[in-house]
Formats: C-alpha cells, structure tokens, sequence
C-alpha cells in the first residue's frame, strides 16, 4: 500500500471510528484494515490510535496527523480536479468584487467580453471602493489597486498604471503652475479620502520618493468627482490614467509637475487565502491578466 492510499485508510477509521466499519465498506477482512493501520503506525514511529473491543480513540499524535493527512488529501483531489477541468470548458459562478471607477471603464467591457467567450461561467459584479473581506463575503475575486499589498495577499500582478497631477488651464492662469511638489501646499488641492484622511501626496525627487502634505477645501473618495472638480478650476489633482484619459484628451485638465513622477500603481487579482483557486477563477485571471497588461 502507498503512502496516500495508507492516509486514506486512516482517515477513514479515524472518522467511522470502527476497523470493522471501514473493513465492510472495502470488502475486505477487519484484519487486513487493523494491520495496515498497524504498519502505518511502524512507518511513522507513533500510536496513532488507542484501541480496545469497545472503541477506538485517536492519540495526539494521531489527531495532528489526521489533519495533515486532510489537507494533503484535499490538495490532491484538487490537483485531480484541476487536470480533469483542464480538458473542459469552464464552468460555474464566479464572485468579483471591483473598484468602481476602474471596474466600469477598464474592467466591466472584458469582463462582457469574458462571459461572450465562457457562456458556462456565471459572473457576479460587485463595483465597490470599499475594503471587502473576501472570505467572510465568500467572493472568488477582487481586483485592487494599490501602491502596495497587505502581508498575507493571495495576489497576482495583473498590470501597472500610472498616476498624474493634473490641473485645468483656467485653474494655472489665475493661480500660477507649481514647478515643484513642495509648492502644492500653497495651491488648493483635491485631496483623495481614505478612511476618511486625506493622504499626502508623493513623488519622486532626486531619486527619492518624498511625501508632501497638501491642503483640500474639496475632498472626496471618487477619483472622477475629484477630477471634474479640477476640471471646473476649482483645484489640482492627483490621479491615475485611467480615470485622467478623457480628460486630458478633450483638453480639461493638462499635466503639471511631469519631472516629479508618482509612484506606480499595481492592479493585482486578490484571492482568498483559504481555499483552492478553481479552474475558471484561474482562466478568467489569464484573461484580464493578458488585456489589463497590455492595456
């Protein structure tokens, strides 16, 4: 008997508790049952298990063994699934949630074209800013994007974007165009809320990434508001690209302080850190990973 046919048998008489159960359920004597779980135990070194003509008890030894022998188990019926999923059509539901902005212009067009090219997958859209608990709120997906991840993300690098300061040409004839960062601060500002803070803003100087604090009359956590705030003159902005191209292309808003530039943002795909990626999450990740890239 191999090592994980070996866990299989043990697993099973730890969980029906009885050798006579698990011998009836194979077809096979109680003896052959009682003395594989016996050269199991030689095998490894330890009693697993304490047994009598009454009952059988698991040791300690055995019940840490038992949910290692789980999770092993687990993982290989999923890499099992996986190969057999390999050769099929993706299938089922998967849950996503998206930040709203990026999710709408960006996301939401391949995420239509995705459920043209799987019509076995379900999608269900959830575009929110706000910090979902993926676990918890049992989603399958989400999409963030940030300067850095949390310790602990399950993530994958989906693609980069990039951020600017922005200012309309009405704003920079009344108030002037700053020629660096530490100039902001006499300059209104369209601060980004997070948590309800406005965070300092920051650029590379001189090879150094530097924080410089701002001051907001007009603040808000919706990078558009903030920037047809900028665009009506009312202040200078700090966004990424995706929100700034139109924008810019009709001539709203023009970038200022390009010598200074923001750090890039990463767009990763956030997964639960406790179960197994299904095939589909996996073949709709390839997806976007290859358009979110080259976009």
């Amino acid at each position: 008997m191999d090592r994980l046919d070996a866990m299989k048998l043990f697993v099973r008489v730890a969980e029906l508790g009885s050798f006579a159960a698990v011998a009836q359920q194979l077809g096979v004597a109680r003896s052959v049952v009682t003395r594989q779980v016996a050269a199991l135990e030689t095998h490894l070194g330890v009693k697993l298990m304490v047994r009598s003509t009454r009952r059988l008890s698991l040791t300690s030894a055995g019940t840490a063994y038992l949910e290692k022998c789980r999770v092993i188990l687990n993982l290989v019926d999923a890499a099992e699934t996986d190969v057999a999923e390999e050769r099929m059509a993706p299938r089922g539901h998967i849950r996503m949630s998206l930040p709203l902005s990026f999710g709408l212009k960006r996301l939401a067009p391949l995420l239509l074209e995705f459920a043209q090219c799987y019509p076995e997958v379900g999608l269900n859209m959830d575009y929110t800013d706000r910090r979902v608990n993926l676990i918890e709120e049992a989603i399958d997906l989400s999409i963030r994007i940030t300067r850095k991840l949390d310790g602990g993300d399950v993530a994958r690098r989906l693609g980069s974007g990039r951020m600017q300061v922005v200012a309309a040409p009405a704003y920079l004839a009344r108030h002037g165009r700053p020629q660096h960062p530490s100039e902001l601060i006499h300059h209104e500002c369209l601060g980004y809320t997070s948590a309800g803070v406005v965070q300092s803003w920051q650029f590379m100087v001189a090879g150094k990434l530097e924080s410089f604090a701002v001051r907001s009359r007009v603040q808000g956590n919706n990078g558009e508001v903030l920037t047809e705030a900028a665009a009506q003159g009312l202040g200078i902005s700090l966004q990424p690209d995706f929100i700034l191209d139109d924008f810019l292309a009709a001539g709203r808003v023009e970038p200022i302080l390009t010598a200074f530039p923001a750090p890039e943002l990463g767009i990763y795909a956030i997964l639960p850190s406790n179960r197994h990626v299904p095939h589909r999450v996996r073949v709709l990740m390839d997806f976007l990973a290859a358009r979110v890239g080259a976009g």
